[in-house]
């Protein structure tokens, strides 16, 4: 499957120019820009959401580095998570790493892995807290989600980008996070080609 080559340039300041950026990233042919004057504090970016609701499996987002994508650490950890999830390649020109390469997969997963390791501290912090709360028979358990009605209809539209996430989100009244669960379960069930 050949994907969208998709660009995601930022400055901080509306005084900045973004041509420098895109000069830079133009010898990878991008067919689909994100360009943003925002700073990078969080990820709540009007761009970089439209961008990462956009993408799709296969396609691959090029950044001129790490710093245009995320601020602290944690930020990119987080995005380079959602794009692996997504099945979305990342590649880093000023790092020189592209997640389609062995070198690129060994930087993305040292980073994949102190990620790891930080949310099996929180996991296990996490357990200790609803043993106790189930000791003082406080703690009553997650919901399981269901499906909307109206879920297939929605899932099919997104899926041939008829509709941005965003806009599923709204139709079918599920946040983010429960939207792409049910997604990636869908996906796991489909068989391989």
């Amino acid at each position: 499957m050949t994907g969208t080559k998709v660009g995601y340039i930022r400055v901080s300041t509306i005084d900045q120019n973004l041509e420098q950026q895109k000069e830079l990233l133009s010898k990878y042919r991008i067919e689909r820009w994100y360009e943003e004057k925002a700073s990078a504090k969080d990820t709540n970016r009007p761009k970089f959401q439209e961008m990462m609701d956009w993408v799709r499996e296969g396609d691959t987002i090029y950044i001129r580095d790490f710093s245009r994508l995320a601020r602290s650490t944690q930020d990119l950890l987080n995005i380079t998570e959602q794009l692996k999830e997504k099945k979305v390649e990342l590649v880093s020109d000023k790092e020189n790493i592209d997640s389609r390469t062995p070198h690129g997969k060994l930087m993305l997963t040292m980073l994949a892995a102190i990620n790891e390791f930080e949310r099996a501290n929180m996991l296990e912090r996490q357990k200790e807290g609803i043993a106790i709360a189930k000791q003082k028979g406080m703690y009553k358990g997650r919901k399981e989600v269901q499906r909307p009605s109206n879920w297939d209809d929605v899932y099919k539209r997104w899926k041939i980008r008829e509709i941005t996430a965003k806009q599923a989100m709204e139709e079918t009244g599920l946040k983010r996070t429960t939207f792409y669960k049910l997604v990636k379960e869908i996906e796991e069930q489909k068989p391989r080609i």
